[in-house]
């Protein structure tokens, strides 16, 4: 496995210049073949829009909804699509202020120099080819393909891998748990990793601080997968700060089905920092890269 010191910098052998020291990583007993033309993703993604619209005296609350879909070939093209699916009201109440509105279908807002413009109808959406490299980028390493298919299947040695590479990328030590945290859940939808490793990234990620296991339940689709709650706070006081990010997993595939993400700001929940992404699909497919459908 290599390290890169710098994204313009040629790879390095691990162990080999590398001042973080060097560790023989085992790989997976069969790296996994490719199973189809891409490793394709599609995620509905709903969040509160940040801004209130209506008039001062009777604002509301718009909800937003998108589908994005990504394709990665196994050399390391890849395609992105996205599609607005329309914005309605948030809750009953924002429903009967954007009547006393008039029902307004689309909405252009003006604050702070920035415009915004929303519709209550799907988008056309677009699909375009990502101009990076034709590679694969976890915890700041581009990989190839092989290199993928070759990181550790133990949550030990996963582990050990990505902390390496944060510390290649001069991370601090205090910063590198928050920064696994962050990276082991991308393992379970957004590389094509193999199976095995894709359950290391799952163990290694309950062993993590603020990481707990929360039971079974169904994701928006009625999927079936183990909770996994990560929580995050913030300052104290009138400025403490809460984030609870919320996973549902498919441990029969190893793969992630949803997320929500909870925001609480003094106690009161932060809707326009708060989501919910659900994956509608996650692994190989053999169609091509194409503007999203509508659901």
């Amino acid at each position: 496995m290599r390290f890169a010191t710098a994204p313009a910098r040629r790879l390095i052998a691990l162990g080999v210049g590398l001042a973080v020291g060097a560790t023989v990583l085992s790989a997976p007993a069969a790296a996994a073949p490719p199973e189809g033309a891409y490793w394709h993703t599609r995620a509905l993604m709903t969040s509160t829009h940040p801004w209130r619209f209506g008039t001062k005296s009777d604002p509301y609350s718009l909800v937003q909804q998108r589908i994005s879909e990504s394709w990665s070939a196994p050399d390391g093209r890849r395609w992105f699509g996205y599609r607005e699916l329309g914005t309605q009201p948030a809750t009953a109440a924002d429903k009967k202020a954007w009547q006393r509105d008039g029902s307004p279908s689309k909405w252009s807002e003006s604050i702070d120099g920035k415009t915004v413009k929303l519709s209550t109808e799907p988008s056309k959406g677009r699909m375009v080819p990502v101009r990076e490299r034709n590679q694969f980028l976890l915890a700041g390493q581009w990989l190839t393909y092989d290199e993928v298919q070759r990181l550790p299947a133990d949550p030990n040695r996963l582990k050990d891998w990505l902390t390496k590479a944060g510390q290649v990328s001069r991370l601090q030590d205090i910063s590198i748990p928050g920064w696994l945290t962050s990276t082991l859940p991308q393992l379970l939808h957004a590389l094509p990793a193999p199976k095995e490793v894709r359950a290391a990234a799952f163990q290694a990620l309950l062993t993590m601080p603020g990481v707990r296991a929360d039971g079974n339940a169904k994701d928006n689709l009625g999927r079936s997968g183990a909770v996994v709650v990560i929580d995050r706070s913030n300052g104290t006081g009138e400025k403490a700060t809460s984030v609870q990010l919320r996973l549902i997993v498919d441990t029969g595939r190893m793969v992630l089905l949803s997320q929500d993400q909870t925001v609480m700001l003094n106690g009161k929940a932060f809707a326009q920092k708060s989501f919910n992404e659900t994956l509608v699909e996650v692994g190989w497919t053999n169609s091509q890269p194409a503007v999203p459908a509508l659901p």
